[in-house]
């Protein structure tokens, strides 16, 4: 077993109506900020709740909100370039994952002189960042609890994992409602991600105590805000049942590790800008079904776990219900179900394939993968 390490780091709010409370939260940091921020929250009408929280304590702020190309490097110079002219105190990013990571890019970087790209190839800083605040719009974060950044080389389109200082991010505000905005079909394959997540990291070859707690955990709320919970004496509403999910998940990611779906979901946004939830939608019931020829009595757990099957039912009966159970929420939510569905070719997705290797995740999947043998899974599902 590897020696385990607990950090109590970045400080987490979770709880509605949180976010009104950013602004005398980000005072123990500074004054001045730069926000950047996904430009959906202007059209849904949220940005405004956001500035309003900021304004009420006087905080000097400014929005930058082209990101529409993601995590693309070139759109992460373009911020940080911008934060350096400004001589900003911290970082506040607010959306989803392409906002928090562009953010966390440029709070971990503006103290350096060296060229950035320096970095993507795989240079640590050497300088101290500035704060780094992270209000998620949706409901799984999970690079915010780690030292790595998944980003888009813009020369390429390759993935690449940025490594960044270890207490980069001081804070991440979850409040559901800001969850609200998101659509059922958003909601939908979100929810699936997270399972995927919480599967994985149960998997991994880095898992240990603490992130199987919070994966058992936090897959047990998620079989609540999907299928109702079992007794009436738990009434959460589905929005903070689903925060309190992710949220679980994605700290036992950073714990242990993403795997396999996560990773093509990565690698295949990166190059052709497919959401990578959908990505891992697809995948997962594969995923289940390779596992289970190895690590059949984890799955059995889980699956039990998030009440999926009845409790006398073990085995291959049980993990059979588990690939079903996934493959009938797909169905049901209309999700794709084969990758053939995102229109790419498989040509298309042997170069994402490749791009898996390189990337470290890949050294903490449940069993070692050749470049061959995830080329094959990818064909399974396509």
């Amino acid at each position: 077993m590897q020696d385990f390490i607990f950090r109590i780091s970045p400080n987490i709010v979770l709880g509605s109506y949180t976010v009104s409370r950013l602004g005398i939260q980000a005072l123990e940091w500074g004054s001045r900020y730069m926000v950047i921020m996904d430009p959906i929250l202007n059209e849904v009408k949220m940005q405004e709740k956001i500035i309003s929280a900021l304004n009420d304590r006087k905080l000097d702020h400014f929005v930058f909100s082209e990101i529409t190309e993601g995590t693309a490097t070139k759109t992460i110079q373009r911020a940080l370039a911008l934060a350096k002219e400004s001589h900003v105190h911290g970082i506040i990013a607010v959306g989803g994952a392409k906002a928090l990571n562009i953010g966390r890019c440029v709070a971990a970087l503006y103290n350096e002189v060296h060229d950035f790209y320096t970095f993507v190839d795989g240079a640590l800083p050497t300088t101290a960042a500035i704060p780094c605040i992270c209000v998620p719009t949706t409901f799984r974060t999970p690079f915010v609890f780690t030292n790595e950044i998944p980003v888009t080389d813009s020369r390429n389109h390759q993935l690449k994992l940025m490594k960044v200082q270890s207490n980069l991010t001081k804070l991440v505000v979850i409040d559901p409602n800001l969850m609200l905005t998101l659509t059922d079909n958003q909601k939908s394959s979100l929810s699936m991600e997270v399972m995927s997540m919480g599967i994985e990291a149960y998997l991994s070859q880095k898992a240990n105590f603490f992130s199987d707690m919070f994966v058992e955990k936090g897959l047990e709320l998620l079989s609540y805000a999907l299928d109702g919970s079992p007794s009436l004496d738990i009434t959460t509403p589905e929005e903070i049942l689903l925060a309190q999910a992710g949220a679980m998940v994605s700290i036992a990611t950073s714990s242990s590790s993403l795997g396999l779906c996560s990773l093509l979901g990565l690698t295949i946004n990166s190059r052709y800008k497919i959401d990578k939830s959908l990505v891992s939608s697809i995948l997962l019931a594969y995923s289940v079904e390779d596992a289970a020829k190895f690590k059949a009595a984890r799955l059995e757990k889980l699956a039990h776990i998030m009440r999926i099957v009845p409790e006398d039912t073990t085995g291959e009966a049980a993990i059979q219900m588990c690939v079903d159970y996934i493959r009938q929420k797909i169905a049901k939510f209309n999700l794709p179900a084969r990758l053939k569905d995102l229109s790419l070719s498989i040509e298309q997705l042997s170069l994402a394939v490749e791009d898996v290797r390189p990337v470290d995740i890949v050294n903490n999947l449940p069993r070692s993968m050749t470049t061959d043998d995830i080329f094959d899974f990818v064909k399974n599902a396509y």
